[in-house]
């Protein structure tokens, strides 16, 4: 089962507030436990509701980001912070507070979809990989029309999201399912599979080729499948880690 992750949104807007709360309400691991439209809210709040994120706007009247962030690490049980700001000159400042991210306004999903990542894996870290370096046996459950389907996640080349349906694509077939991309991503860790678009996760063992697109975003093929798949440009990068020895 998922283990949920509390979240706490703090801004003295509610347009921005309702804004990433909306955001947040796309993953299946955040639940976003309480808002704030203060820095000494987002203390008190914290105090008595312990969450294990505080999404922190910089620029507020009386005690701004910064003066809140260093009171919440001092706390018995410190969350971790995300900045979220309209200012990138506070960047530098804000790794100075431990900071997890720093996400500036307007939002960009791809952006907001690592920083879950990463919280994700800092609060839930994927457990030691078997001595043998051996994969997790088992097939990936998910339900279709009426059945329940039983994949081997070997055989998957990759799965997309399209309009709240997830494609599975296989050696064999392709398959819809309602589970949303991130929680069969999330099932999938202990395999090669990669994130490489807001709506694309790929099986790496099955990528046979990388190629520049246009505005430093890229396109891969993939063995078995004809049509190319594009990656985004913030996760080219950390793609290329994940292929090249």
């Amino acid at each position: 089962m998922e283990k949920t992750i509390k979240a706490l949104v703090v801004d003295d807007e509610r347009y921005s507030r309702d804004e990433l709360k909306h955001l947040l309400g796309e993953y299946s691991s955040i639940q976003v436990a309480g808002e704030a439209d203060s820095g000494e809210s987002a203390i008190l709040q914290s105090i008595q509701h312990s969450p294990d994120v505080v999404f922190l706007d910089v620029e507020m009247p009386r005690m701004n980001g910064m003066e809140a962030a260093k009171s919440l690490l001092e706390l018995k049980k410190p969350p971790l912070i995300v900045f979220a700001t309209a200012y990138p000159q506070f960047a530098a400042e804000a790794f100075r507070y431990e900071a997890v991210d720093y996400l500036l306004k307007p939002y960009d999903e791809e952006q907001l979809a690592q920083t879950v990542m990463r919280i994700e894996k800092l609060l839930h870290p994927a457990p030691a990989p078997d001595p043998d370096g051996s994969r997790q046996p088992g097939k990936l459950a998910v339900e279709g029309e009426g059945e329940i389907l039983y994949l081997d996640p070997n055989d998957i080349l990759f799965i997309s999201r399209e309009e709240k349906v997830s494609k599975i694509m296989t050696k064999t077939g392709e398959y819809e399912v309602k589970t949303p991309l991130k929680d069969l991503e999330s099932r999938l860790a202990s395999y090669s599979f990669f994130r490489i678009h807001k709506s694309y996760i790929v099986n790496l063992d099955y990528i046979t080729r990388l190629t520049p697109w246009f505005n430093g975003a890229y396109q891969l093929e993939i063995q078995g499948y004809t049509e190319k798949l594009s990656v985004s440009r913030n996760y080219v990068k950390a793609l290329r880690q994940q292929l090249e020895l």
